[in-house]
């Protein structure tokens, strides 16, 4: 079974009135109506059902790519299942464990700190790392002219400075605990200003270093990261000791969570492993070179600098801009000057002969690349005038681009002799097309057009859908 992944946008999340902490987690005792699914529910459906943040170290999209610590782990760990993943991304962080307790997903992939108050409520798998809480504030404004004594004059150096001072964090998260242990700790109450759960951590890093806020805590990792493109902060200043970084099951998902552990104590053994959290929590400059980019969805509704260009052929088309983005990207990942072994050259991979058909002079214009490519698939997609599914006939025109408009047509005939569905891609014609790679198959007195390496179409047109869920979820229309 080949790996897929689907994108959901998580609205309507029930917002729980409560007058304290205990009585919100509480809550999730009281809710009977979830249907709890373990590991042999998930396998005969077929899909992985996650909850994910949107975050600069979770889950966000850089240069028209998914990224993210949570969403390469989720990745690899549905890919070791043989299921599709279908990623739910969370609007408020502080239901993350509600909404495992609904039944609504099976695991919540974010950084979660393992405590007694949530093992109340939840399973964590085990721990993906090790951190502890560390303090963020800001340096003075002058602080570059300052030495580093006077700048300790001037920034908290113990927790125990924070009696009656403000700390803001978000209500349901283990920086809120942590603050309220704190304060019996060092005997004086420090003030919590709570925030909106749809905060990220980063986000709220960011308010302190844009003086909107005082300060907050964040797990050491996300903040030394942050605080590399922030210089103005001091993350410097321990609140905690070290605490264990997991994912959560529902508690009743027992063999689930068997399984993910398995799958953790061998994903650590691999290089891979380390390298996916460098990539995210350590590589500081490859960190800062995303933050600024124009193409970090974070910061910008762009996926690339071609998104104009592309706009106006998506119209001629009649398609939305995001999915033509992304068959750009799968041509190209929007390199000017991509060529393959066959020829093919620019941001759609233009062949010589239909670029020459087309009347392209030079296949590296980005202009005259893109309204080409665009022209070529507007003509295959009214060859396919008898799909009358907007969506199935995009996927045969896709089809016939990567892989010739015969090899299709082919497809569609072995399709009625096999008494598959010839107007319908998914599951039908794109079967015919691996079908095809065989000999008796291609072989056959109807087929035309010989063999075809039919896996390549078939991958060509689920990555194009699939980024373009991310691009959905990421970028407005």
């Amino acid at each position: 079974m080949l790996k897929k992944i689907s994108v959901i946008s998580l609205f309507g999340i029930i917002f729980l009135c409560c007058n304290t902490k205990s009585d919100k987690l509480n809550s999730l005792d009281n809710d009977t109506d979830f249907k709890c699914r373990d590991l042999d529910d998930i396998k005969k459906d077929g899909k992985l059902r996650a909850l994910i943040a949107y975050s600069s170290t979770s889950y966000f999209l850089y240069k028209g790519r998914p990224m993210g610590y949570e969403y390469e782990l989720l990745e690899r760990l549905a890919e070791h299942f043989n299921l599709e993943l279908e990623i739910t991304v969370s609007e408020d962080l502080d239901s993350l464990l509600s909404e495992l307790n609904k039944g609504t997903i099976d695991i919540v992939a974010y950084g979660l700190a393992v405590t007694t108050e949530r093992k109340k409520q939840v399973a964590f798998t085990d721990y993906l790392y090790l951190t502890n809480q560390v303090l963020v504030q800001r340096k003075p404004k002058n602080w570059r002219s300052l030495t580093l004594d006077k700048i300790k004059e001037q920034l908290i150096l113990d927790p125990i400075q924070l009696i009656n001072d403000t700390v803001s964090v978000r209500f349901n998260s283990s920086y809120f605990d942590r603050l309220q242990n704190l304060s019996k700790e060092i005997g004086g109450k420090i003030i919590i200003d709570t925030l909106k759960g749809k905060l990220a951590t980063a986000e709220i890093i960011k308010m302190v270093a844009d003086g909107d806020i005082k300060y907050t805590l964040a797990d050491k990792n996300l903040a030394q990261i942050n605080a590399s493109f922030f210089p103005i902060l001091d993350v410097s200043v321990p609140v905690s000791f070290s605490q264990r970084i997991a994912w959560a099951v529902h508690k009743n998902s027992t063999d689930l969570l068997a399984e993910i552990n398995d799958w953790v104590k061998e994903e650590k053994k691999k290089n891979d492993y380390y390298v996916i959290y460098n990539k995210y929590f350590r590589n500081k400059r490859n960190f800062n070179r995303r933050v600024q980019s124009e193409f970090y969805s974070l910061t910008n509704n762009q996926i690339s600098k071609y998104d104009d260009l592309i706009k106006e052929n998506a119209k001629t088309l009649g398609w939305d801009w995001r999915l033509l983005a992304s068959l750009v990207y799968q041509e190209s990942q929007f390199d000017l000057e991509a060529s393959s072994w066959t020829g093919a050259e620019g941001l759609m991979q233009l062949m010589p002969n239909t670029a020459a058909e087309l009347g392209v002079e030079n296949s590296l214009e980005p202009i005259d690349n893109i309204n080409a490519g665009s022209k070529y698939l507007k003509s295959i997609y009214d060859n396919f005038e008898e799909v009358s599914d907007t969506i199935q006939r995009i996927k045969f025109t896709m089809g016939a681009y990567n892989s010739g408009y015969y090899h299709i047509k082919d497809a569609r005939i072995l399709a009625k002799l096999n008494k598959f569905d010839p107007d319908v891609w998914d599951g039908n014609v794109n079967e015919m097309l691996l079908a095809l790679s065989y000999p008796q198959n291609y072989n056959h007195p109807s087929i035309d057009y010989g063999y075809v390496n039919g896996i390549e179409p078939y991958n060509y047109v689920n990555q194009i859908f699939e980024r373009y869920e991310h691009y959905v979820n990421f970028i407005e229309e």
